[in-house]
């Protein structure tokens, strides 16, 4: 009997010591991601995925674009287009990139719209044109370019090509890889976007690569290493066997670049023409480096936090979309900011937030626009929701694009174009003419 309970004690023992062990590999093993925790996190993020989103890939409904509406006409099935008494919009057109509502003609669209949000141009864009190998439902039409002559570049979230299309979506040139988020024009005849984790310039005529920074080896290593500390953030603790660090999953999530124009540059002494500024999400590093020798002239972590779409403004200053997460114990309800620094002296002031009457938040994405009357054009991404605003703060007009009763479409862009910005008019293409 002594024997049998000695035996039972000796297997528990063996079994809690399993147990302790499993835990403790566990624990290590998802720090420092041996296996089988990178497995497991795989397998369960793509079992969410597929549940909440099966009916999306099997091109039933498009459940990957669909985002619910904000605002107070959020309740309201008849939303869309609402204009606001008593204040100035800046003239000229909007166009708007995002998924198609007619899934007959196209899964992306850009839609070009009126000053009193009447659709006046659509550009239907055919990923599958561009890349064949993979599903057009599972991108998403994200950054975009518009030129004089009508035409535009569009890039996808999630695929693999880049693309310049006419004013009737026909291809002009594509190239394929994994080209990403924004994309700006330099005013001499490129576009700058990234390419993974390489900034790099295109030809915007041909689509051919002119030049290319590789953030890790050209920006982090730069100037005898002294600059990793800026970025190495989401990083696991050295091995002190070799000293080495491994990087976190995404741990730059690059979403911006934009070249300081020669018109520009005066207003920024502290840069020279050509310079870039890129964004970092996840370190919410928002920063400019020369481009010859990968050296930062300026950098910032926040206070802006996730942050999108930093741009060069004519007064010096750098505007950045502050997707925020800021919580207001008065009201409750979460925040995105416009938020304006000066590289001179690092001040910080807020252009716009939203308020419990007009709330104003997305959590990822996001675009702004300064107008040239001095308003300002917001892209609410994860609520399908346009907003044009002044300087003070007032609601102008807003805009959903509505997919159905409970439902917006996500907008990944928005641009604001001067009336008379195309050469030859409003675009139009043969089937537009024939069928007038």
């Amino acid at each position: 009997m002594k024997s049998q309970t000695l035996d039972r004690l000796a297997r528990g023992a063996f079994i809690a010591s399993l147990v302790v062990i499993a835990s403790v590999y566990g624990v290590v093993s998802s720090w420092w991601g041996w296996f089988p925790a990178p497995q497991i996190g795989e397998a369960h993020r793509t079992f969410v995925d597929l549940r909440q989103n099966w009916r999306n890939d099997i091109g039933l409904e498009p459940t990957r674009h669909l985002v619910p509406p904000n605002g107070p006409s959020a309740g309201n099935p008849d939303r869309g287009y609402e204009r606001r008494t008593g204040t100035e919009r800046a003239p000229g057109y909007i166009l708007i990139a995002g998924l198609s509502d007619d899934q007959d003609t196209s899964v992306f669209a850009v839609r070009l719209m009126d000053a009193e949000g009447n659709e006046v141009h659509r550009w239907p864009i055919n990923y599958e044109n561009f890349d064949p190998d993979t599903p057009p439902q599972n991108v998403m039409l994200h950054g975009m370019e518009v030129f004089e002559d009508g035409s535009l570049v569009v890039t996808f979230d999630v695929g693999n090509a880049i693309a310049r299309v006419d004013q009737c979506g026909e291809t002009m040139w594509s190239v394929r890889g994994g080209f990403h988020h924004s994309i700006s024009r330099d005013g001499a005849g490129g576009i700058w976007t990234w390419l993974g984790e390489d900034m790099v310039r295109l030809d915007a005529a041909t689509g051919e690569q002119t030049f290319g920074m590789n953030l890790r080896e050209d920006v982090i290593a730069a100037d005898d290493g002294d600059q990793r500390a800026i970025f190495d953030i989401r990083v696991r603790m050295p091995d002190e066997a070799d000293g080495n660090i491994s990087y976190l999953n995404d741990p730059f999530h690059p979403n911006d670049v934009e070249m300081l124009r020669p018109s520009m540059a005066d207003a920024f002494p502290m840069f020279e023409a050509g310079d870039l500024m890129f964004s970092l999400r996840e370190p919410n590093l928002v920063a400019v480096v020369d481009p010859e020798t990968g050296v930062l002239k300026w950098w910032r972590h926040g206070p802006w936090f996730k942050q999108h779409d930093p741009d060069f403004e004519p007064d010096g200053t750098i505007t950045v979309f502050d997707n925020a997460t800021v919580f207001d114990h008065a009201t409750g309800p979460k925040r995105s900011r416009i938020l304006r620094t000066d590289p001179q002296d690092d001040s910080v002031t807020m252009d716009f937030t939203g308020s419990a009457e007009e709330p104003f938040y997305t959590w990822r994405r996001g675009k702004h626009q300064t107008l040239p009357n001095g308003n300002m054009l917001l892209t609410e991404a994860e609520h399908g929701r346009l907003l044009e605003v002044s300087p003070a703060g007032e609601v102008i007009w807003t805009h959903d694009m509505v997919w159905d009763a409970e439902s917006n479409l996500i907008v990944t862009e928005a641009r604001h174009v001067p009336e008379d910005f195309f050469t030859a008019g409003v675009p139009s293409c043969e089937t537009e003419v024939a069928s007038q």
